[in-house]
């Protein structure tokens, strides 16, 4: 069983797509995520991940290149990394999406067991992948795992892992670039880092996807 997992949050996407929620929307890394991916790679390289699982998105896969330049390590694509499919709502913004379906946001923020992203992914089947994939990773046998994947799956992972609701998954502030830590025992976690390497703030990032 897997010792300690990180979780990596894909690098920037340029702010073109600030505060909008991208999802299957596959859009690439800026110029400067290129460069965040870089540095967070040589961060991770101290931390010495013995596996290395990716979303196939590509802005997770271009900071997932930059990895396994430095590691050396094999970069495996697992499907349920992905983040989830938002439907009608990618590349929208909050405020424009509050206004069109009113009814659905609220659905939404009361995590409604019903609820699907209108003409996307339901929320119960999201979180049944992203908890199917967090007790895989949890019980690889090598010693410590890397995933990287989107703001969304990372959260929905630390609630699952840390037994907590998944509605309160929004405690969780997970910058782009930056790795959150869990500590594995007996299958559960243990939140022992949040945001390494620590960046600096950037105004340009996006928030969502």
């Amino acid at each position: 069983m897997a010792r300690q997992l990180l979780l990596v949050r894909h690098a920037d996407v340029g702010p073109q797509h600030q505060g909008r929620y991208l999802g299957r929307t596959d859009v690439p890394l800026s110029n400067h995520g290129m460069h965040e991916a870089t540095e967070l790679a040589a961060w991770l390289r101290s931390q010495r991940p013995a596996k290395l699982a990716c979303s196939p998105m590509l802005r997770a896969r271009q900071t997932a290149d930059a990895i396994v330049r430095e590691t050396g390590l094999t970069a495996e694509r697992d499907d349920d990394l992905r983040e989830v499919d938002f439907g009608l709502w990618e590349g929208k913004t909050f405020a424009e999406i509050a206004d069109q379906w009113p009814g659905e946001v609220d659905q939404w923020a009361a995590f409604h067991p019903d609820f699907a992203f209108p003409g996307g992914e339901r929320l119960d089947a999201f979180l049944l992948r992203v908890r199917s994939c967090a007790n895989r990773l949890a019980s690889d046998p090598t010693d410590r795992v890397l995933a990287v994947a989107h703001g969304g799956v990372i959260r929905a992972m630390i609630c699952h892992l840390l037994g907590l609701d998944a509605r309160h998954y929004l405690l969780f502030h997970i910058r782009h670039a930056s790795c959150a830590v869990l500590d594995i025992h007996d299958g559960k976690g243990v939140l022992s880092g949040l945001n390494h390497p620590c960046p600096v703030s950037d105004p340009t990032r996006t928030r969502r996807g």
